[in-house]
């Protein structure tokens, strides 16, 4: 069945043929081989400076393809990947020893952070798209984005931050297998340029003292050398910290939480004004 050609596909319905989900997916599958082979042909045509059956003094040539599976959202593609003879190509669309395409990646890391474990994403792949993955393989993946996160929460920061804003948010994440409400603290900057900038997350502890100067301890550790003020909604222990570690920064109370906290004493017309504004 070919549902790609549209005419096609209108006879087959006009002369009440069967149009399977099954076959409209094993037509996609085959439009995404021939697009995957078509482009490292042409990868290799680049590598290659010449096109397949043109002339060309160059001693590296084609030599024949190498097959591979590759997984996907979409369950299993077999393509044939074109190589050479001195095994110079690399191909940029499907790298060699990949397996496993960008989409596959997405939805596992997808799954990942609405908090299912690697044994129950590795079953949810297998029973939706028939094709399993390893649990190292599943768990390499994860792991890609947590040293990401990892990366980007100890990246430098600026000298200088005229005000920053942290307040707490509340996120579902698991712990010990259980998915738990936790509080997570986000510390928002603004630099001289009048840019708004996130400069971490943390996620909640033992909130004492101690922790918010660890917490400050690991701004300045990160190139923050002055804080003109602190705007904080009460967190208990906090502005002692801030003495210690920024001492000339003014603390204030996060004014939008003042204002909106002041609302409830006012009209609900005059209050949707008031809140439009914020």
């Amino acid at each position: 069945m070919d549902i790609l050609n549209k005419e096609e596909l209108r006879r087959q319905i006009k002369e009440g043929k069967d149009i399977s989900l099954d076959g409209i997916l094993d037509d996609f599958k085959a439009l995404l081989r021939e697009t995957i082979q078509t482009a490292t042909e042409v990868e290799l045509d680049e590598h290659l400076g010449y096109e397949k059956h043109q002339k060309s003094d160059n001693s590296n040539y084609r030599n024949g393809t190498n097959k591979k599976t590759l997984k996907s959202k979409y369950g299993d593609v077999d393509v044939a990947i074109p190589r050479d003879r001195e095994g110079s190509f690399e191909p940029q669309l499907v790298k060699k020893r990949e397996t496993l395409l960008n989409g596959s990646e997405d939805l596992i890391l997808s799954l990942y952070t609405k908090g299912m474990s690697v044994r129950d994403i590795q079953h949810h792949l297998d029973d939706l798209y028939g094709y399993q993955l390893s649990e190292q393989t599943i768990s390499n993946i994860t792991d890609t984005i947590i040293e990401k996160a990892k990366e980007w929460q100890n990246r430098p920061l600026e000298p200088i931050y005229p005000i920053i804003f942290m307040d707490a948010t509340v996120l579902k994440i698991r712990v010990d297998r259980v998915v738990k409400n936790i509080a997570a603290y986000i510390m928002l900057g603004v630099t001289l340029e009048g840019k708004k900038e996130i400069l971490g997350i943390w996620i909640g502890e033992n909130e004492t003292s101690k922790y918010w100067l660890s917490l400050l301890n690991e701004l300045k550790n990160r190139g923050v050398d002055d804080v003109l003020i602190f705007a904080i909604d009460g967190l208990n222990g906090f502005n002692e910290a801030i003495e210690a570690v920024y001492s000339k920064a003014e603390i204030q109370r996060c004014i939008v939480h003042q204002i909106r906290s002041s609302l409830r004493y006012v009209s609900w017309k005059d209050r949707k004004a008031v809140a439009a504004d914020l």
